[in-house]
């Protein structure tokens, strides 16, 4: 415990942001970390905690009271190791993680929780700076061959934890970047991709290798003229030779299938999913060419999506020029202060504004789209409806409907499940969901119903936070070690 009275003389520090009218200008991070000194009085407020809920509370079982300790007493480079024993990519979850470790904070029942994400952001880039952050070799190889499909956060944790238990791995991946939804989801101003490279980098430092453009399924499904799952795959490698040539086959892909909104006039031009209209800028951002790429200079754009993947698009119209952007949701407006006493330790219901929603953004709750207007083919407009949530289901509120005008529309309802086209071209069980069928059960677990076939992250959780892809891939590669050698020394 740093300080024994920190929690009762300071304040909670947050990270800073430039004025929005100056962010919007560039696509580049802009956070404001917090200084050393600032990063000090932050980890003081710690209690150190006899049950430290924070710990439980993060899904990859961050060590926070050390890591909290170590940076009050200035011991940067201690506290970047405790951090990566957990955790093999913090600039991640410092920049894009949610937090639930400070909704589950002690100090979070009667006051502000403890920046632990603030801190731990702090604690990475000083790691970095620092030059601490280098790679990790084995002591010895053991010979055994995995490959693993999909280079998402899930797939890069155990690709490293893999490599680092003496296994020869390698990372396939249909885009033509490494990154999965980190890359080309998550915008840049979120998220530099530079952080990525780096980690890319490291990993190949550590002997895996990485193959991009290469779709991972049957040749039917992989090349196939308008196929929506290829993307930028130039390559087709079936299941069968990967099981062929590899001793265990790990399926990490994301949750890509987008929830759809099957209204009248959906066919319209100028509708279009998130997952259309993110990876595009960040494709542009890159330096990459693109013909025809989807716009909203000038344009009265409509978000249907409440959510992360909503408040992206609105911060990617907002530096588009938009005209206007409107985002609904459908459920009702949360209070703006949860019941602590009632749901802590737990992630609460509460409306959350995040810094796009500040550069400007009108948001409508409790509202449902009923029909697409359009004119010559496109897009001109939206019918409305408010909506009641009571016993479970919606009612529609008689008299409420509206007209929007919108000359684009972007759909970030979420994700319904991974493309089917990986799990059934390995002939994978799947649950109720889509997802790959596979338990967490400590002895065999994230082994699915093919032999030597393993799933984790979103293909086999369905869509979820960057944190739990870490955690799923990290213990799915204490999982494949199990299989290969009978007993793993891997962190679970």
């Amino acid at each position: 415990m740093g300080k024994t009275t920190g929690f009762l003389e300071y304040e909670r520090i947050e990270e800073g942001y430039p004025a929005p009218a100056e962010r919007v200008k560039h696509y580049k991070e802009f956070v404001i970390g917090l200084s050393s000194e600032q990063a000090k009085i932050q980890a003081a407020r710690c209690m150190d905690c006899g049950t430290p809920f924070c710990n439980n509370g993060c899904p990859v079982n961050n060590i926070i009271p050390d890591f909290n300790d170590l940076v009050y007493h200035q011991d940067w480079r201690s506290a970047s190791t405790v951090l990566h024993s957990t955790n093999n990519f913090p600039e991640f979850t410092g920049r894009i993680c949610p937090a639930p470790c400070e909704a589950a904070c002690t100090l979070n029942i009667n006051s502000d929780a403890v920046g632990i994400k603030s801190i731990e952001h702090a604690i990475v880039d000083r790691a970095w700076a620092e030059g601490w952050v280098q790679p990790q070799l084995p002591r010895h190889k053991t010979g055994r061959k995995v490959a693993i499909v999909g280079a998402g956060p899930a797939g890069l944790a155990a690709a490293q934890q893999l490599a680092r238990a003496g296994h020869d791995v390698t990372l396939f991946e249909k885009n033509d970047r490494v990154g999965g939804l980190l890359r080309y989801g998550i915008p840049d101003f979120k998220l530099d991709k530079g952080h990525i490279d780096k980690r890319v980098r490291q990993l190949v430092a550590e002997g895996v290798q990485i193959r991009t453009g290469v779709f991972v399924g049957s040749e039917k499904d992989g090349l196939g003229q308008g196929s929506k799952v290829t993307n930028w795959s130039t390559e087709t490698v079936t299941p069968a030779q990967l099981q062929a040539e590899f001793d265990a086959v790990l399926l990490t892909g994301g949750a890509e299938q987008s929830r759809d909104l099957p209204v009248p006039g959906r066919d319209l031009a100028g509708i279009h999913f998130a997952m259309e209209f993110l990876p595009q800028q960040n494709k542009v951002n890159a330096g990459d060419k693109l013909k025809g790429q989807i716009r909203a200079d000038g344009k009265h754009v409509i978000v249907i999506g409440g959510g992360d993947t909503g408040s992206d698009c609105v911060g990617t119209s907002n530096r588009h020029g938009a005209k206007s952007v409107t985002q609904f949701e459908v459920m009702p407006m949360p209070p703006e202060q949860e019941n602590k006493p009632l749901v802590w330790p737990y992630w609460p219901l509460k409306l959350r504004t995040s810094s796009s929603h500040d550069e400007g953004c009108v948001r409508e709750f409790a509202i449902s789209t009923k029909e697409f207007t359009g004119h010559k083919g496109k897009v001109t407009g939206l019918k409305t409806v408010q909506v009641e949530f009571k016993d479970g289901r919606f009612s529609e509120v008689p008299g409420t409907e509206k007209e929007y005008p919108a000359d684009l529309v972007l759909l970030a309802m979420g994700f319904v499940s991974p493309v089917a086209a990986v799990l059934d071209a390995f002939g994978v069980d799947k649950d109720a969901r889509g997802n790959a069928r596979a338990s967490t059960d400590f002895i065999g677990g994230y082994a699915t119903s093919v032999p030597k076939v393993f799933a984790a992250g979103d293909m086999r959780r369905g869509q979820s936070l960057v944190v739990w892809a870490i955690r799923e891939g990290r213990q799915a590669a204490r999982a494949v070690d199990e299989f290969l050698m009978g007993a793993s020394d891997l962190p679970r």
